[in-house]
């Protein structure tokens, strides 16, 4: 099976979690556009959709499904996100198409997070996909100064803005063996608007999608 099968497989078998009636935490990226466009199909049936990007705003309407803001939609009972990386802890990596602080601020809203990847992105230690963190303009210096001070290696995202029209710094060759005491750290320094740690507020459950089928995972 390849890689975009993989995903395609694991979005799907997320369609057991929506229930009728929901609004739905819409993540972003390769996999959870597999998972709108099977969620098409249950789209009468489905209260709405809460989005995380505009990208994903955009093919959630494309999909004939009503995007609501999470100020009118309130409390979520399920989120439906990938990963770049995700350990068996269910901790993860998020933010490689840089909507990090949207992303965590809708699984925040949400009773259940459901994460979906292909086996490629299951690890033992966090830190092998640079880890993504966006910044206030003026102090991304000043914050890649205290990265690489963590003894990390900071690297601007070149060309990219985030919905929120901040920057996103890369760090790379961090071996996070304690990913929610990292994710506090850097989440206290000024100028940092969040951190692409999902540790604190981990998935609750994580489909693994690989040749033999999908795994599921659980806290």
């Amino acid at each position: 099976m390849d890689v975009n099968s993989k995903k395609k497989a694991a979005a799907i078998a997320a369609l057991e979690y929506v229930e009728d009636g929901m609004t739905v935490g819409v993540g972003t990226g390769s996999t959870v556009n597999h998972f709108i466009a099977a969620l098409k199909d249950r789209r009468n049936r489905i209260a709405g959709a809460v989005s995380s990007s505009e990208a994903s705003t955009r093919l959630l309407k494309e999909a004939g499904i009503e995007v609501v803001s999470l100020n009118d939609a309130g409390d979520l009972s399920l989120y439906v996100d990938g990963a770049d990386e995700a350990t068996r802890h269910l901790a993860l990596i998020k933010g490689g198409g840089g909507a990090l602080t949207r992303e965590k601020i809708v699984a925040a809203a949400s009773r259940r997070f459901v994460c979906i990847i292909d086996d490629s992105k299951l690890v033992d230690l966090l830190g092998r996909f640079p880890l993504p963190v966006e910044v206030i303009p003026m102090a991304r210096s000043l914050v890649a100064r205290k990265l690489a001070g963590l003894g990390g290696q900071p690297v601007l995202r070149p060309g990219f803005k985030t919905d929120n029209g901040n920057e996103i710094l890369d760090v790379h060759n961090l071996k996070i063996s304690d990913p929610a005491a990292l994710e506090a750290q850097i989440g206290l320094l000024v100028g940092v608007v969040e951190v692409g740690l999902f540790a604190r507020r981990g998935a609750d459950v994580l489909l693994v999608a690989s040749d033999s089928g999908v795994q599921t995972l659980k806290r």
